[in-house]
């Protein structure tokens, strides 16, 4: 009878509002958490069948649950460097292990630290994966199994002596023979020393030609015959420079050289060596203590006025380009919008440790919650597809940044108060319907 049914549709209200309360309180207890995404519960009619057109049997109602995975929460700005947020579509992808033994899942809490390893861990105890890096190079894949872990521990970066000099000047066609012109270049060893490299130009009776000869402060050359060195307190010759009548660079004409030296492919430039330790016996060692290098200069193209010139006007050191690095230590890391992890040296240099991709589904919100505000790929939600950020529909990473929580506490309090009058109206139909029956009861005695 439809009393009876009355009382058990109002139980299934009282069910569904129980629930509905149970999601308010998640909500509310994560309001503060990173990327936190609100639960929100849907009612739908229960009907039974009825016998009859002129009889109502009552059904009730009931409730499922909606997670609003694709919700974006508003981006927090954050002091640290690795705290990573996402705008627009994707999840990063994390594992229990660093190792990658475990279960891949996927998350948009981004509040990541160095574990003592270096790996990148959030507050829930999952390790970041990336695309490797080799050679300085991405290694993109869309195999889960082929990411790795993110580690920051890059501690140092070893020093490059210093083997190319690119000058660019302009020597003052109307020089008198003999006048100078010097140019000093710093220059690093094996070991990331440095030492003063001075090019001198002398202006020679020939038309348009110069000599051009060099000194080291404190280091040495090391001659053609390969069985000497040459103090780098004196004037070495490297050979003579010409010019072309319109003050172009001509070639580079190493007739009469002093020491080791061969044509750089266009006749451009040319090579000699450096003894950094001025002991021969090293200089010419192949070994780990060979501090040997070579360095080739290039004085610029030929016919043209990139490098070296000759116009009239003052001596004019227009660029002086090396290579090499100095010893560095590691100062910090940085994020770029596409998801490179960039390691920051105190020497100036950078390096590349990982790619950050972003996951993407087509339901995000078929998805299954895991403790520690992960998610699990389902067949509801489609597969997993691994895309570069800001590819494919795929967001952009936002570094020194978190999402927070899509809860808004104030939509929650309203809500708690709308389903603790449901649930107690709900009591009072129980209540009355237990009225009923003990009438009815009461009538039969």
């Amino acid at each position: 009878m439809s009393l009876f049914g009355g009382i058990r549709s109002a139980v299934s209200g009282l069910l569904s509002q129980s629930q509905a309360l149970g999601q308010i309180a998640d909500n509310i207890a994560n309001v503060n958490t990173t990327g936190f995404k609100a639960i929100r519960p849907r009612f739908s009619t229960l009907v039974t069948t009825q016998s009859s057109l002129t009889l109502h049997s009552p059904g009730g109602v009931q409730s499922k649950v909606t997670r609003e995975i694709d919700a974006p929460g508003l981006l927090e700005a954050s002091d640290s460097s690795t705290d990573l947020a996402i705008g627009g579509q994707g999840f990063f992808v994390v594992n229990s292990n660093a190792n990658g033994t475990g279960d891949f899942s996927f998350t948009r809490a981004g509040s990541f630290r160095p574990d003592k390893d270096g790996n990148l861990a959030n507050t829930g105890g999952f390790f970041l994966f990336g695309f490797p890096v080799t050679n300085g190079v991405v290694q993109p894949t869309n195999i889960l199994t082929q990411l790795e872990v993110v580690n920051v521990a890059a501690s140092s970066v070893a020093p490059i002596a210093t083997s190319t000099v690119d000058l660019g000047a302009n020597l003052q066609s109307s020089a008198a023979t003999g006048a100078t012109f010097d140019l000093a270049v710093g220059v690093l060893d094996k070991q990331g020393a440095p030492d003063q490299l001075t090019f001198r130009f002398t202006k020679l009776a020939a038309a348009n030609t110069w000599q051009l000869s060099s000194t080291l402060a404190t280091r040495s050359f090391i001659n053609t015959a390969g069985n000497a060195v040459v103090s780098g307190t004196g004037t070495n010759i490297l050979g003579q420079v010409v010019f072309n009548a319109d003050g172009t660079l001509n070639s580079t004409n190493l007739t009469g050289r002093t020491i080791n030296s061969a044509l750089k492919t266009g006749n451009d430039g040319f090579t000699f060596d450096v003894d950094h330790d001025n002991s021969f016996a090293t200089g010419l060692g192949t070994g780990a203590t060979d501090d040997r290098v070579t360095i080739t200069l290039d004085l610029g193209t030929v016919n043209t006025t990139t490098g070296l010139t000759q116009f009239e006007g003052a001596f004019t050191p227009n660029f002086v380009n090396t290579n090499g690095r100095q010893f560095g230590s590691l100062t910090g890391v940085s994020v770029s919008a596409d998801g490179i992890i960039n390691a920051n040296f105190d020497n100036g240099e950078t390096r590349d440790l990982n790619q950050i991709p972003l996951v993407t589904f087509t339901n995000p919100n078929g998805l299954v919650e895991q403790t520690g505000n992960v998610y699990q790929e389902t067949t509801n939600s489609g597969f997993a597809v691994i895309k570069t950020a800001k590819t494919g529909g795929a967001g952009v990473v936002a570094p020194s940044a978190l999402e927070a929580s899509t809860v808004d506490i104030a939509d929650e309090f309203t809500r708690m108060i709308i389903t603790q009058r449901a649930f107690s109206a709900n009591t009072k139909v129980i209540t009355t319907g237990d009225e009923m029956l003990d009438e009815l009861v009461r009538i039969i005695r």
